[in-house]
């Protein structure tokens, strides 16, 4: 079996294939799945672009043709917990979809999806995992955090916009694809988890600090998955 490893744009997809070895490429409805080894661990890297439907889709079209042990969605996101820096990391104890309304047809939550709930949990093994590795990185220049992770199709640039998202959900930070893998990942019974390296904070420059800290975060994110693996 491998491990299915998902990330959106093209740095946090490169952070995480120079750790490969072995590589062998292949296109399936034009994405293109490198398989190869992190450590003796076989896996399955695989770029899915940006938000949600791109998530699910390559979510789906992974687990249909491969034998997967888990899937594991890498990449960058914004933080909106003010504790959280720049070059930081957040791992998903849980996701949720921020954008996602249907208070007005039923009593619902925002956030909650039919049949599924608001808040979508990751594999506690995963997780379990993640909290050994965090105990070997804490004496690292950079915090990691486990906590919610909430997702929409929306770039989140406004601080009082992000201010309310944390209100309402809690959440530690914000991106554009963990919680739609998530939610196809419980439909298919895999096992998930979500690791995000901080690339941006609402401080109004978001879009500045996105393009200038991207690689930094994803190298950053593909280190804690490179570990991660490794204990697998």
């Amino acid at each position: 079996m491998s491990i299915g490893i998902i990330a959106a744009e093209d740095e946090e997809m490169l952070a995480i294939k120079c750790k490969m070895n072995n590589i062998e490429e292949r296109k399936i409805y034009n994405l293109n799945f490198i398989k190869g080894k992190i450590f003796s661990k076989e896996c399955i890297l695989v770029r899915c672009g940006v938000g949600k439907v791109n998530a699910a889709r390559t979510t789906q079209i992974l687990i249909d043709n491969h034998d997967i042990e888990c899937i594991i969605n890498v990449g960058s996101a914004g933080g909106i917990n003010p504790e959280l820096n720049i070059e930081d990391i957040v791992i998903a104890k849980d996701l949720v979809q921020y954008d996602f309304d249907i208070t007005e047809v039923g009593d619902y939550e925002k956030g909650e999806i039919c049949e599924i709930g608001k808040y979508i949990k990751s594999d506690i093994k995963l997780i379990n995992i993640c909290n050994k590795v965090i105990e070997e990185l804490k004496n690292n220049d950079f915090n990691i955090k486990v906590g919610t992770i909430a997702s929409a199709d929306r770039f989140c640039a406004n601080p009082k916009n992000a201010f309310k998202i944390r209100e309402e959900f809690n959440a530690e930070c914000v991106e554009m694809e963990g919680a739609a893998v998530a939610q196809v990942c419980l439909l298919d019974n895999i096992p998930f988890l979500v690791i995000r390296g901080i690339s941006d904070v609402p401080n109004g420059n978001n879009k500045i600090d996105f393009h200038s800290y991207l690689k930094i975060a994803s190298k950053r994110a593909a280190k804690i998955l490179e570990k991660l693996v490794q204990k697998l």
